[in-house]
C-alpha cells in the first residue's frame, strides 16, 4: 500500500490523525504533502506543490483558502460542516444569557470591589443595576437554519422561547431535524419585527456581506438583542454601533473581536471561542481525516466546497481514474471516447458538475498505462488525472 503523506498546517487533534490508517504518515515537509490539514492558518498566499492534492479544513469557514487557485490546480478542498455545532451552540445559548442579563457587568463589579471589607453588604445594593430579562416566553429570531442555526432553534424551544426561523435554503435535511414548534418566518422583515432575541448562521458570502444593515436594524423591535456567533462581516458594524449608542439595540454579543467591535457600548465580544472546545477539535479533525482518506484511496469526495461530492464506493475494480475538470460542453463525451479509442473498457462512471468545475470517477476492468495518462491530461480543460489502483 503507497505511503502517503499528510502535512499539519495547525496543530491537530490528536485524536483526529489517530484515524489514519495504516500507510498514512505525517510529514513536516509541505512540499512532499498529499494532503494538508488546517483550521485558521492563512494559505492564501501559499505556493502548493504538484504533489498536493487535497486539503481538509478542520472547521466549516474555508476564508483561509484560495479556493478558485486549488480548483484550477486540481487541489480538492473540503470543509467539516456540523462537526463543530454543538460547541458554538452552546455557546450561542450562553450568549442568549449575557444578553439578557449583565452577567459580564457584574462580574466586573465583584472584582473591582473585592477589596471592600463590606462587600456582602455593598453587594446587595449594588445588584439593582444589573438587573436583567429572563429568556423564557421571549422571541428568538433564527437567521439560518443550518446544522448549527437547527440545533440553536430547537435548544431554544427546550427553554420555553417563541422560536422563528428564517432560511430561503432550508436544507431536507434540516427541516427533517428542525423541532415542529419551530415558527417559519416567510421573510427577514417579519422576524425583524417579532423577535426579542435574535442570533445569525448564515456563511459569508458576497451576498450576505453587510446583510445586517441600519435599514434592517430600524426594523427590529426596540431593545432587541442581536448575537453574531457566525462571521463579523455579516453585521455593517457602523450601523451596529449607532444603534447600541441610540439604544434601539439593547446588547450586541459577538464571537469576532475586530478594531471597531471591541469599543462597541454594550456590547459583549469573546475572542472567537465559539468551536474551543476539546469536543469540537476531535470531531473536527475526525471529518477532516475521513474526508481526505477516502478522497486519496477511492477518489471519493465528501463536503468539498470547490469541486462537486461524488461517491463511488471503495475503489474494489483494477484501476480507478480520477478526472478534475472544468465544466465546458462536450467534455463527458470526449473523455468516454478517448478510453474507447485506448481500448480502456469502463466498467463504471460517476460524474457531477458544481459551478464551473466538474469531476469524473471511471471504474476500469485494468490499469492504464502512464503513458496513456499522460495523454488524457492533454485534452483541453482536464486539470488532473489521478489513477488509483487495488492494491
Amino acid at each position: 500500500m503507497r505511503d502517503r503523506k499528510i502535512f499539519c498546517l495547525n496543530q491537530i487533534s490528536k485524536v483526529g490523525l489517530a484515524h489514519f490508517r495504516e500507510g498514512y504518515s505525517v510529514t513536516d515537509q509541505m512540499d512532499e504533502a498529499h494532503g494538508v490539514l488546517v483550521r485558521s492558518q492563512d494559505m492564501l498566499d501559499m505556493e502548493f506543490s504538484p504533489h498536493l492534492r487535497a486539503i481538509a479544513r478542520a472547521g466549516a469557514g474555508v476564508n483561509n483558502i484560495p479556493l478558485d487557485r486549488c480548483a484550477e490546480a486540481g487541489i480538492v478542498v473540503f470543509n467539516t460542516p456540523g462537526a463543530n455545532a454543538n460547541s458554538v451552540k452552546e455557546l450561542v445559548l450562553a450568549g442568549l444569557m449575557l444578553g439578557a442579563r449583565d452577567i459580564v457587568g457584574a462580574a466586573a463589579w465583584v472584582r473591582n470591589n473585592a477589596g471592600d471589607p463590606d462587600i456582602k453588604k455593598v453587594a446587595e445594593k449594588a445588584k439593582k443595576a444589573f438587573a436583567g430579562h429572563e429568556i423564557q416566553g421571549k422571541t428568538l429570531g433564527v437567521i439560518g437554519l443550518g446544522a448549527i442555526g437547527v440545533l440553536v432553534a430547537n435548544a431554544a424551544v427546550e427553554l420555553g422561547m417563541n422560536v422563528y426561523g428564517y432560511d430561503p435554503y432550508l436544507s431536507v435535511h434540516s427541516a427533517w431535524s428542525l423541532s415542529s414548534e419551530v415558527h417559519y418566518a416567510a421573510n427577514l422583515d417579519d422576524l425583524y419585527r417579532i423577535s426579542d432575541f435574535i442570533t445569525i448562521h448564515v456563511p459569508y458570502m458576497d451576498s450576505t456581506k453587510g446583510m445586517v444593515n441600519a435599514e434592517g436594524i430600524a426594523k427590529m423591535k426596540d431593545k432587541v438583542v442581536f448575537l453574531n456567533f457566525a462571521r463579523d462581516a455579516l453585521v455593517d458594524e457602523a450601523a451596529m454601533e449607532k444603534a447600541l449608542e441610540t439604544g434601539k439595540v439593547k446588547a450586541y454579543v459577538s464571537d469576532f473581536p475586530n478594531e471597531k467591535s471591541v469599543h462597541m457600548k454594550n456590547a459583549v465580544i469573546l475572542p472567537h471561542i465559539g468551536a474551543s472546545t476539546e469536543e469540537a477539535e476531535d470531531n473536527c479533525a475526525i471529518m477532516a481525516v475521513k474526508e481526505l482518506q477516502d478522497y486519496l484511496d477511492n477518489g471519493n469526495i465528501l463536503h468539498s466546497v470547490n469541486y462537486p461530492d461524488v461517491n463511488a464506493g471503495i475503489c474494489n475494480c483494477p484501476a480507478r481514474v480520477a478526472i478534475l475538470h472544468r465544466n465546458v460542453p462536450n467534455m463527458l463525451s470526449q473523455i468516454t471516447a478517448f478510453f474507447g479509442k485506448n481500448g480502456l473498457n469502463i466498467e463504471n462512471l460517476a460524474s457531477k458538475v458544481k459551478g464551473g468545475y466538474e469531476y469524473t470517477l471511471i471504474d476500469l476492468s485494468h490499469t492504464m498505462p502512464e503513458d496513456t495518462k499522460a495523454q488524457l491530461r492533454q485534452i483541453p480543460d482536464v486539470l488532473r488525472v489521478r489513477q488509483i489502483r487495488n492494491n
